[in-house]
């Protein structure tokens, strides 16, 4: 494919090779955009667009997920002794002692902020062709701009926008409790000139009227927060926009259009929706297409199944784990009376029927199961909560796994970097100082992990993967209505959506592919439960957590805080270059 340049200008000058994910396919190409005279093909403009949901901003850890779960009780990124102190930039997010210098609050805002270029310029190249399907294109495009202003008025309560058929046209910068009724109306006028899923060569990596639904019900459910952001309480009954009707009411009919639609279906295995092979899942409605090759110039990302797998851990003789993010002992416990639950976890299965029990009694597993491009052996590690000891395949000194009978051999791991140490994931942390994430050298192996998405070692451990992320999901639009149905005071309602998504998974052939257990009463505090139950580690907990006034809460590595840390401060860089943007309170 023949590579096509054209001279960029960001809103921050910031100059970027990228790579894109086209309309209908993969393609790459490196394009330099211009939100001004010069303006690149619509086709490139839109591409660059939907590639940036990518490139790191919604598929590292490091970026809006760092930002949405290591601020809560979901994950934790400790400093584990000789590794990932990194200046204390990873656990600030836990302890709450981030400043406006954290790095990780930068590239957030950096990549959130280059989604809003690039959408701006493909507005502006859309609006000034011809191309076939304009209208659709356009509107794609205004969605991709509200769905990245949204995420950056979320966590920083403004973000900038500049009007891009003017190419004199001043920055400006959009406040959270005005914006958001801006962008409600925006992304509600769209709705008409985009395609439903599956038509006009859409898909889940495409934004769609279903994916527009999704976006809304979002933005009304957090609509009450983004408008008083310190508020001690929030008035989700609030009139909508339009309508005449609650901000719940709302958050139920575009819950409702797509429950109702038809085009999607709740996955008996609810791992399937985090697997290597999701590309035909049934819940996404709208996600980051991730198939990456060898060869690839587009950023793809192994990050959120690579980050909580031990380095002892090894999917392939050419892969390990990197012995990082854990959950909180908060969360784990959370699930108590509950390991049943499809959704906790899953044993693996292989071809010829051995089950991975991880429990000691393993002594091998078939090798039949060949990593893609090396035809390596692929030990399949469960999936879901994982604690206690662990067991796996050993490397020999040839680089090849220990093999027993031509199956590869399980054995009781140990850590890596310390080798008198079990592989234990110990629920508890008990930090030496309980406010500060840090552990000795001989306390690495402290945290249950977080096995929800498939590790894909076809690349090494370069990072690269092939798991779609989902944005918006099925059993995440249900939580979002039985909050709402919730906040309205009808809890039967509420608790009829919970025990759909309970009731619809089902454990493995290993349990009699028994499914989820329904409960027969819901309060707040069940409520806050099960949605977590459903939508951990998919970029949304700290929304969660404020809604319903547990942010501020102590737990782990974490003392009661103010509500100023509702929001992460603008950048230092940005505050220091630019007179446009006021930091926010409390920093």
């Amino acid at each position: 494919m023949k590579l096509k340049t054209i001279k960029i200008s960001y809103l921050f000058f910031a100059l970027l090779s990228v790579s894109i994910l086209s309309c209908t396919d993969l393609e790459e190409q490196v394009v330099d955009e211009r939100l001004g005279s010069e303006s690149p093909s619509p086709e490139n403009a839109i591409a660059a667009a939907y590639g940036q949901l990518g490139d790191g901003t919604f598929v590292d850890h490091g970026n809006v997920f760092g930002l949405q779960e290591y601020s809560t009780d979901e994950a934790i990124l400790p400093t584990r002794g000789s590794d990932w102190g990194d200046g204390g930039k990873w656990r600030a997010l836990s302890e709450f002692t981030w400043d406006a210098s954290n790095p990780q609050i930068k590239s957030a805002w950096d990549n959130l902020n280059f989604g809003i270029t690039k959408s701006l310029t493909a507005i502006q190249a859309i609006e000034k062709s011809s191309v076939t399907n304009k209208q659709l294109f356009l509107a794609e495009a205004k969605g991709l701009l509200a769905f990245y202003t949204y995420h950056t008025l979320d966590l920083y309560g403004q973000a900038p926008y500049r009007d891009p058929m003017d190419v004199n046209a001043e920055i400006v910068v959009r406040k959270a409790d005005v914006a958001i009724d801006e962008l409600i109306t925006e992304v509600e006028g769209i709705i008409p000139n985009l395609a439903n899923i599956g038509e006009q060569s859409t898909h889940m990596g495409r934004f769609t009227k279903q994916a527009a639904y999704a976006l809304l019900a979002d933005m009304y459910m957090n609509r009450a927060v983004l408008k008083n952001r310190y508020s001690n309480t929030f008035d989700f009954n609030e009139s909508a926009v339009s309508g005449g009707v609650s901000d719940m009411d709302k958050v139920i009919e575009y819950s409702s259009n797509i429950i109702n639609s038809g085009r999607f279906k709740l996955e008996s295995n609810f791992f399937r929706n985090f697997d290597i092979s999701n590309d035909d899942g049934t819940e996404l409605i709208f996600a980051v297409v991730q198939k990456a090759t060898a060869n690839s110039l587009r950023n793809s990302s192994n990050s959120f199944a690579y980050m909580p797998v031990e380095r002892a851990q090894k999917p392939s003789p050419d892969n390990r784990g990197t012995n990082a993010t854990g959950t909180t002992p908060e969360f784990y416990h959370s699930w108590d009376g509950n390991h049943e639950d499809p959704r906790f976890h899953r044993h693996y299965q292989y071809e010829d029927g051995t089950w991975f029990m991880n429990d000691g009694t393993d002594v091998s597993v078939p090798a039949t199961s060949l990593v893609e491009g090396t035809g390596k052996p692929w030990f399949h590690f469960n999936r879901g909560i994982q604690a206690g000891v662990q067991y796996g395949p050993t490397i020999l000194a040839n680089g090849s796994f220990e093999m027993v009978n031509g199956r590869i051999k399980v054995n009781q791991l140990k850590m890596e970097k310390n080798t008198n140490l079990l592989v234990n994931f110990t629920p508890e942390y008990n930090f030496d100082n309980p406010l500060q994430a840090v552990l000795s050298q001989n306390q690495i192996n402290r945290g249950a992990r977080v096995f929800k998405y498939e590790f894909d070692p076809s690349f090494g451990n370069n990072g690269n993967g092939s798991v779609n992320i989902s944005l918006f999901r099925l059993g995440g639009i249900y939580t979002l209505r039985a909050e709402a149905y919730f906040r309205k005071g009808n809890t039967s309602a509420a608790l009829a959506d919970i025990n759909i998504l309970r009731t619809s998974r089902t454990r493995e052939a290993l349990f009699g592919n028994a499914p989820g257990i329904a409960i027969t009463s819901l309060d707040e505090t069940t409520l806050v439960k099960e949605i977590a139950f459903e939508t951990y580690w998919e970029l949304v907990r700290r929304k969660q957590l404020i809604r319903f006034g547990k942010f501020e809460e102590a737990r782990t590595a974490k003392s009661v805080t103010a509500p100023t840390r509702r929001i992460y401060p603008i950048p230092q860089a940005t505050i220091d270059a630019s007179n446009v943007f006021t930091q926010n309170k409390g920093y």
